[in-house]
C-alpha cells in the first residue's frame, strides 16, 4: 500500500465512520477502485479501527469519565446519578446482540464485501432511514432512553455487520423509531461505538499476530493519523447538524452512490 492510497482510506474512514454512510461499504468502494488490497490490509483496518476509537473517546471523554466515576461508585456500593447509571447498563446491554450476531455469522457476512452487494445494502439502508424519518416526522414528542430501547438499539446495530449498512445510520435511525431524538439518538450511537470499534480492531490485531506476516508500518500510521484528525471533526460536525436538520441529506446521498455503484458493476 503506498502513501497516496494510506491517506484516501484514511481519509475516507475518517468521514464515513460516524456519518449514517457505511464506512465498510465506502471502504470496499475504494480499496475496490485503487486494487489496495495488498498484504497490510488486515493490520491497516485494525490501526484505523483504533485511530477512530480513540478519536470517539477523546471527544467524550467528559461523558465516559462520569461513567467510569458511576461504574466504581456502584462496585464500591456509593451513591450514584442514576441517569448515568442508566447510561452505562443499556450501553452495555445494546452491545451484546451485535457481538453475538458477529461472532456466529462473521464468516458468513464475509463472503458478501464485493461493491455490487454493498450496492444494494446501501439503497436498502437509504430506504430504512427514509422511514425512520417519516415515522419520526409523525411521532409526538421524543421520549427518555430506557434499557428496553437501548436493547432495541443494539439489534438494530446488529444490521450493520452487513457490508454496505451504516453502524451509525441504523443505531441513529433504530433510536428514532424506538422514540429519541435525532440528538440523543445519534450521541448513543457514538458511545455505542466505542466498545464495538475497539472490539473490532483489537480481533483483527490479534488475528494478525496469529498470521506473523511482515508489515510495513509507515502508510499504515499515516492513514491512522488521517483517519483519527478527520473522525473528530466529523463527529462535532454531524452532533452540530443533527440537532437542526434530518437525515435526508445521507438518505439521497445513499441512494444515488448506490445506483451509480449498480449501474457500474452491472455495465462493467
Amino acid at each position: 500500500m503506498n502513501t497516496f492510497s494510506a491517506i484516501l482510506l484514511g481519509l475516507v474512514q475518517g468521514v464515513t465512520e460516524f456519518l449514517p454512510v457505511s464506512s465498510t461499504g465506502h471502504l470496499v468502494l475504494v480499496r475496490d477502485w485503487l486494487q489496495a488490497d495488498g498484504g497490510n490490509a488486515l493490520a491497516f483496518d485494525a490501526v484505523l479501527h483504533f485511530a477512530t476509537t480513540a478519536a470517539v473517546i477523546i471527544y467524550f471523554r467528559s461523558d465516559l469519565w462520569a461513567l467510569l466515576q458511576t461504574l466504581l461508585r456502584k462496585l464500591s456500593r456509593l451513591p450514584v446519578n442514576q441517569k448515568d447509571w442508566l447510561l452505562l447498563q443499556t450501553l452495555v446491554l445494546a452491545t451484546i446482540p451485535a457481538v453475538i450476531v458477529g461472532l456466529l455469522l462473521e464468516s458468513f457476512i464475509s463472503q458478501f464485501q464485493t461493491p455490487y452487494i454493498v450496492a444494494g445494502v446501501l439503497f436498502s439502508a437509504s430506504i430504512f432511514f427514509m422511514y425512520a424519518e417519516w415515522r419520526y416526522y409523525i411521532r409526538p414528542t421524543p421520549t427518555s432512553l430506557t434499557l428496553a430501547k437501548g436493547l432495541g438499539i443494539g439489534l438494530f446495530q446488529a444490521l450493520a455487520l452487513i457490508p454496505g449498512f451504516s453502524r451509525s445510520g441504523a443505531t441513529i435511525a433504530g433510536g428514532m423509531l424506538l422514540g429519541l431524538s435525532r440528538y440523543e439518538a445519534s450521541r448513543f450511537s457514538f458511545l455505542l461505538a466505542i466498545p464495538i470499534t475497539l472490539g473490532v480492531g483489537t480481533k483483527m490485531l490479534l488475528e494478525l499476530l496469529q498470521e506473523g506476516s511482515a508489515v510495513d508500518w509507515t502508510p499504515i500510521y499515516i492513514g491512522a493519523a488521517v483517519s483519527f484528525v478527520t473522525a473528530l471533526f466529523v463527529i462535532h460536525f454531524f452532533l452540530a447538524f443533527i440537532r437542526k436538520y434530518t437525515l435526508w441529506p445521507f438518505v439521497w446521498y445513499g441512494i444515488i452512490l448506490a445506483s451509480a455503484v449498480g449501474y457500474v458493476a452491472l455495465v462493467g
